[in-house]
């Protein structure tokens, strides 16, 4: 018995050996976060580095007080039947939309979309999981409309909507939604106990007002515009065509909107509550106005733009008028100096004592006769 026992104390003796070794050179070798995970899991850098702009958990119409991890408040979320969790995010990067697809198992390729800008507004269904794009603008202030203003500035927010979760990720600065966060959480808890579809109609609720004001803005600068057309050397042509560049941006934010909404509130879309439906019935009446709106504003800058250019086409007549008028008056001295700067022997006036004056009168003459014609006939 004691053989073993001996045995067994020299090989504790051996690991504990073993183990202050891997202490030291764990000491000297650098630590590599990508493995301080437990389980596999996903370093904690990661998670500090996502741009989470608020995370919140709403329970039964009420946001719970903090600021939890994502995770958790989606697993807190799923044990109840009334709750879901808002995630707000600004431009995350792939990686980094990735480790939300795990979370929250999200499509891939709604994801690929969600990281990549400039989308078109649209609406798709990935399982049991809602992807909305909306584009937002902003009205860019400027003392005075160049050729060069930047008039609206675009931008994207997308919106993954499940059964117990929302996410909004965001591209650009022409609209936040932390005003859009805090009157929710101030609002009526009714709204909210609709669930995460409540967060989609105050996110698109606000994106569509801020349509509003930027057509608003829009028609005072095409006010400006037509006020300088009829003012003479006021008008840049090249206004004209910024401006209804700019308003082709801003088209391609609205317009297409106006489909996703009608599949919503008509109830083509499942899983929508029919109260939120109705609120979205009020929106789609804004994105019609302001589509109208629009509308309106490429007749007037194209009667605008017509108006500037006869404006400029009469300038140029009335400026080949009077080159033409002064043409013909200065015509007849010429043609007369000519005629007696000919070298003929038989010219009998040259003779003549009161010759040169004779010539000089009729030149006069004549040139007052044709002004005087010219003015009555408005050509100067």
């Amino acid at each position: 018995m004691a053989e073993p026992r001996t045995t067994g104390n020299s090989g504790r003796n051996h690991q504990n050996g073993v183990l202050r070794a891997l202490r030291a050179v764990n000491r000297v070798l650098p630590h590599n976060p990508a493995r301080s995970g437990s389980n596999g899991a996903s370093p904690p850098d990661l998670k500090k580095k996502l741009p989470v702009v608020d995370c919140g958990l709403y329970v039964d119409g009420h946001r719970v007080k903090g600021r939890p991890d994502y995770a958790d408040a989606l697993r807190e979320a799923e044990k109840h039947h009334n709750a879901f969790v808002w995630l707000g995010l600004k431009e995350p990067t792939e990686e980094q939309m990735q480790e939300l697809a795990e979370v929250f198992e999200l499509h891939p390729l709604a994801v690929e979309d969600a990281v990549t800008a400039h989308q078109r507004p649209k609406l798709e269904r990935y399982g049991e999981t809602m992807f909305v794009v909306l584009k937002t603008a902003r009205y860019v202030e400027h003392p005075e409309l160049t050729a060069t203003s930047e008039v609206v500035e675009t931008g994207d927010v997308m919106l993954f909507i499940g059964r117990h979760f929302v996410l909004t990720v965001r591209h650009g600065d022409a609209c936040h939604l932390s005003g859009v966060r805090a009157e929710l959480d101030q609002s009526d808890a009714d709204l909210l106990r609709q669930g995460p579809w409540a967060v989609f109609h105050a996110v698109c609720d606000n994106i569509v007002d801020r349509y509003l004001e930027v057509a608003e803005a829009i028609e005072d600068d095409i006010d400006e515009i037509e006020a300088d057309v009829f003012t003479p050397g006021a008008t840049d042509v090249r206004r004209i065509y910024n401006l209804k560049r700019e308003i082709i941006e801003f088209k391609r934010a609205v317009v297409p909107l106006a489909r996703p909404l009608d599949a919503l509130y008509s109830g083509r879309i499942g899983g929508v509550p029919l109260e939120i439906r109705r609120y979205i019935r009020d929106i789609a009446d804004h994105v019609r106005q302001v589509t109208e709106m629009q509308m309106g504003f490429d007749d007037l800058l194209n009667s605008a733009l017509q108006a500037d250019l006869a404006q400029i086409g009469v300038q140029q007549n009335n400026d080949m008028r009077k080159i033409s008028a002064w043409v013909a008056m200065a015509a007849v001295p010429t043609m007369i100096a000519g005629i007696y700067g000919m070298n003929f022997d038989f010219m009998p006036e040259l003779k003549w004592h009161f010759g040169y004056f004779a010539v000089l009168l009729v030149m006069a003459a004549a040139v007052a006769l044709i002004y005087w014609l010219l003015r009555r006939s408005r050509w100067l």
